[in-house]
C-alpha cells in the first residue's frame, strides 16, 4: 500500500521508515493493569504471538501500585460470584500463598478480596511469562499509524529508554486505562477533555504499628462523624469525610482509601502533577488525624505511599453501544455479554461523600462486547475503565473484577482475529463465548455462591 495511505496521529511523529521496529506481532496489548495482564494472557494461550507493553517498571497497574483490593467478584448481599477465568486463577494464586483473604466491604457493596500487592505484582510476573507472552516494561505508547483507507492500527509508536520504537500488530487491545490508542488513532470518546464529569482521584497510604482490633472496633459512622468534626473545626483538612481504611495480609499494617482530589483532567499532564502532589500531601493530613483521634492508631506510622495517584476515570471510549445507568439498574442482559457484574454505582465526583446506587435484588447485569469496540476503528479492542459507558454505568463497570474479565474477552477475541485476520466486528460472538466459558469465565450462567 502506498505511503500516502497511511497516516500518523500528530504532526511531531518522526516518518515511519525512520523508527526502528522491534516486534511484529499478532495481538499487541497496550497498558499492563489487571485487564492488560489478562488480555495477554488470554492471546497468548490462544496460540497468538503477543506484545504487552507497560509504561511502570511492574505489571499490575492500579492493583498493585494504588490499591490492594479486588471488587466485583462478588454482588453485595449473598456475595453472589460472577467473575471467574483468568482472574480466578489470579485470587487463587494469591490465596495458595496466604496473601489474600475476603473481606467485607465498608459499604456493603459485596466481598473484595484483599491481597499482597508485592504478591501480586510476582503473581502477574508468573501468569503473563507462563503465557508465553513476550513484555516490554518503561515502554509507554505516543502514537499510532492509522491505515486511513480500512481504519486499521497498523503500527503502535512506542517511547523506551532506547528511543523511539515502533511494534506492528493484526490486532491491538487499548487497556492503557485512557484510552489512549484509540484517542491517538482519532476515535471518538467523552472526558474531562470533552467537558464529561469524571471521578475524583484518590492517592492510597499504608500505616504501620496499628492495634488491629482496636482499630476495627470503632465503628465507622463514628469514624466519619469523626472526620466531619475535624474538618468543621478547623483543625485538619480533610476533603473526604468517609472512605475506608481496613486490614492487610500484614499484621498491624492497614491501608487507607481517604484522600480526594476533584476537578482534575487526568489526561492533562499538568493538572495530574498537581494532583499527585496535592495526593500525599493530604495524606500528611489524614495519617495525622488517625494518630491523634482515632482509636488504635495512636502509634501508626506512614510506611507506604501508592506509587501513583488512583485515577477512577479518564476517557470512556464511544463504542457500538453504551452501558448506561438504566441497563445496570434494571440487571440488563446482552446476546453479546462478555462479562457480568453486580458492583453497585459507586460515584466519586466530588464532595465530601460518595455516592452509591445498588441494583435493586442484588441483581446481575451483562458487559456486552459492543462496548469494547471502539466505532471506526477494525482492528482495535478495549479492557478496562476505558469501556463504552455512561459517567454513571463506568461507576459501576470499572471494578477490577470486571477489568480482568473483560481483558480476557478482549484478549481471546483478538487472538481469533490475528489468527484469521477476519474483522473483530465479523468474527462468530458465539464462538468467542463459548472459548471464554471453556476457559472458566462466568457468563450467560446462573452465578455460583
Amino acid at each position: 500500500m502506498p505511503p500516502s495511505s497511511f497516516r500518523l496521529a500528530t504532526a511531531i511523529t518522526p516518518v515511519l521508515g525512520q523508527v526502528p521496529q522491534i516486534a511484529a506481532v499478532d495481538v499487541l496489548v497496550a497498558g499492563g493493569g489487571s485487564a492488560g495482564c489478562v488480555a495477554a494472557i488470554a492471546a497468548a494461550r490462544s496460540g497468538a504471538r503477543v506484545l504487552l507493553v507497560e509504561r511502570h517498571g511492574s505489571l499490575g497497574g492500579i492493583g498493585t501500585g494504588v490499591l490492594d483490593t479486588f471488587y466485583g467478584f462478588y454482588t453485595p448481599g449473598p456475595n453472589t460470584k460472577v467473575v471467574g477465568g483468568i482472574a480466578q486463577e489470579v485470587v487463587d494464586a494469591l490465596t495458595g500463598r496466604d496473601a489474600a483473604f475476603i473481606r467485607p466491604n465498608t459499604y456493603g457493596a459485596g466481598g473484595g478480596v484483599t491481597y499482597s500487592p508485592e504478591i501480586l505484582t510476582l503473581v502477574w510476573d508468573e501468569l503473563v511469562a507462563g503465557s508465553g507472552a513476550d513484555v516490554l516494561l518503561h515502554t509507554m505508547v505516543i502514537d499510532v499509524v492509522v491505515d486511513a483507507e480500512g481504519g486499521d492500527v497498523t503500527d503502535v509508536l512506542l517511547a523506551t529508554r532506547n528511543g523511539l520504537l515502533r511494534a506492528s500488530a493484526s490486532v491491538v487491545v487499548d487497556c492503557t486505562g485512557d484510552a489512549d490508542v484509540c484517542a491517538r488513532a482519532g476515535a471518538g470518546y467523552d472526558g474531562a477533555e470533552t467537558g464529561e464529569p469524571v471521578q475524583a482521584l484518590t492517592t492510597t497510604f499504608r500505616v504501620a504499628n496499628v492495634d488491629t482490633e482496636r482499630a476495627r472496633s470503632f465503628p465507622k459512622q463514628e469514624l466519619f462523624e469523626l472526620m466531619a468534626q475535624a474538618a468543621r473545626n478547623g483543625d485538619y483538612e480533610l476533603p473526604r469525610q468517609e472512605g475506608s481504611i481496613h486490614r492487610t495480609p500484614v499484621d498491624g499494617v492497614s491501608l487507607a482509601n481517604m484522600t480526594r482530589v476533584a476537578g482534575i483532567d487526568p489526561t492533562d499532564v499538568r493538572q495530574l502533577t498537581r494532583a499527585e502532589m496535592d495526593g500525599r500531601r493530604q495524606v500528611g493530613e489524614y495519617v495525622r488525624f488517625l494518630r491523634d483521634l482515632v482509636p488504635g492508631y495512636e502509634k501508626a506510622g506512614l510506611v507506604g505511599l501508592s506509587s501513583y495517584i488512583g485515577v477512577r476515570e479518564a476517557r470512556r471510549i464511544h463504542g457500538d453501544y453504551r452501558l448506561t445507568a438504566d441497563d445496570v439498574l434494571s440487571a440488563q442482559r446482552f446476546d453479546d455479554a462478555i462479562a457480568q457484574c453486580g458492583a453497585p454505582i459507586e460515584d466519586h465526583s466530588g464532595g465530601t461523600d460518595t455516592l452509591w446506587r445498588y441494583i435493586p435484588d442484588n441483581g446481575v447485569y451483562d458487559i456486552p462486547l459492543r462496548c469494547l469496540l471502539p466505532a471506526g476503528l477494525n482492528n482495535v479492542i478495549v479492557a478496562g475503565r476505558c469501556l463504552s459507558a455512561t459517567h454513571e454505568a463506568h461507576a459501576s463497570a470499572r471494578s477490577i473484577a470486571q477489568c480482568m474479565a473483560m481483558g480476557q474477552a478482549a484478549g481471546t477475541l483478538a487472538a481469533m482475529g490475528g489468527a484469521s485476520r477476519a474483522p473483530l466486528r465479523e468474527i462468530d460472538v458465539a464462538a468467542l463465548q463459548r472459548r471464554l466459558r471453556g476457559d472458566g469465565a462466568l457468563l450467560g450462567l446462573k452465578p455460583s455462591i
